[in-house]
């Protein structure tokens, strides 16, 4: 039987990462071990969110209430054990994560091969990384950060609004980066008719799609939006699951999926699929994570059409070693399972 053991692990991004709802240069996650009865590990991380009601304390919490189901089952039976946690705790989503990727990372090892030759995908398939924009003090602050990404040579930005300083923060950025894909993201903090407003000058910038632009439960206004405005929406806080699929289905163009709102890896592909059923566009974000997390998600790179990795990009402290992005370019690890180490 397996022995789960969990670690609490604290980082920090190199800037301080602000979105529209709040921010922080300190972030805790959780290290979570399955260890089988000969010593194999499988590890797996939890990044939680507040927004869902998630902190690195409900997540250990969370991880003692599931402890009996993992311990008592074969590290093999994914599937069982990723539905009995979901009985047992229908949300906690990043706990759950944290324990999918490990049985996922053991399983990889205990084959011999990476998760995503497992899966029969193909590495180079994977989509290029954006690297987030985040909302920033001043406008100076602003133009080094985005400078700082140009120079590091990635090619797509991910720009942050929901600011009383929208128009003017998305400006500067084309400004500093002319030959940068732009997407914006403005995290639920618009109305439709701010979205509309917005939408002609995002076109003349050329910038590719708008992510999350209103309240997640505001789905006719989302329809609505989508109606009248000539850039695609893609929806991030409205889609959870792989069941809210089905009423996005007409009134968004796509979903981003994360891990750790979604609950584990399988659940993710179960989205992917589904979306794809309905010729949806498909993407995979992250919340602030270290490369363990991040790998996780990037396995499923060759899926997507558009990914937004750069969670680890973004510490100044990441503590594993796992997939690399560089000029916006994820390679995945060969080693075994995930593939990730310590650093």
């Amino acid at each position: 039987m397996m022995r789960l053991k969990t670690e609490v692990v604290t980082v920090h991004t190199t800037h301080p990462f602000v979105i529209a709802r709040g921010g922080s240069s300190e972030w805790r996650v959780v290290w979570v071990r399955l260890i089988d009865e000969d010593g194999v590990e499988g590890w797996g991380e939890a990044a939680p969110s507040r927004f869902y009601g998630e902190t690195a304390d409900t997540v250990l919490a969370a991880l003692e209430r599931l402890r009996a189901i993992i311990e008592g089952a074969h590290a093999s039976d994914i599937e069982l054990i990723e539905s009995a946690m979901v009985t047992t705790l229908r949300f906690n989503a990043a706990a759950r994560c944290g324990v999918s990727a490990a049985l996922h990372d053991l399983q990889g090892k205990r084959l011999g091969v990476p998760l995503w030759k497992l899966w029969g995908l193909t590495p180079s398939a994977s989509p290029r990384s954006s690297f987030t924009i985040a909302i920033a003090a001043d406008e100076d602050t602003l133009r080094a950060r985005v400078r700082e990404a140009v120079a590091a040579g990635y090619p797509i930005l991910k720009v942050k609004l929901g600011s009383d300083r929208d128009r003017r923060i998305i400006q500067l950025v084309r400004d500093e980066a002319p030959d940068a894909i732009l997407r914006v993201d403005a995290n639920a903090a618009w109305t439709p008719k701010q979205t509309l407003a917005m939408a002609p000058l995002l076109t003349e910038l050329c910038v590719e799609f708008i992510e999350q632009p209103l309240p997640p439960t505001d789905i006719d206004g989302l329809r609505f939006v989508r109606d009248r405005c000539d850039l695609p929406i893609v929806a991030d806080e409205s889609c959870l699951v792989a069941t809210d699929v089905a009423k996005l289905v007409g009134v968004v163009d796509g979903v981003n999926l994360k891990l750790a709102k979604c609950g584990s890896l399988r659940e993710a592909l179960r989205i992917i699929h589904t979306a794809r059923a309905h010729g949806m566009l498909v993407m995979a974000g992250c919340m602030i994570e270290t490369s363990l997390g991040i790998t996780a998600a990037a396995h499923l790179g060759p899926l997507l059409d558009a990914v937004d990795l750069d969670g680890a990009a973004l510490l100044r402290d990441d503590p594993f070693v796992g997939a690399t992005i560089t000029n916006g370019v994820v390679t995945l690890p060969t080693a075994p399972g995930l593939g990730v180490t310590r650093r």
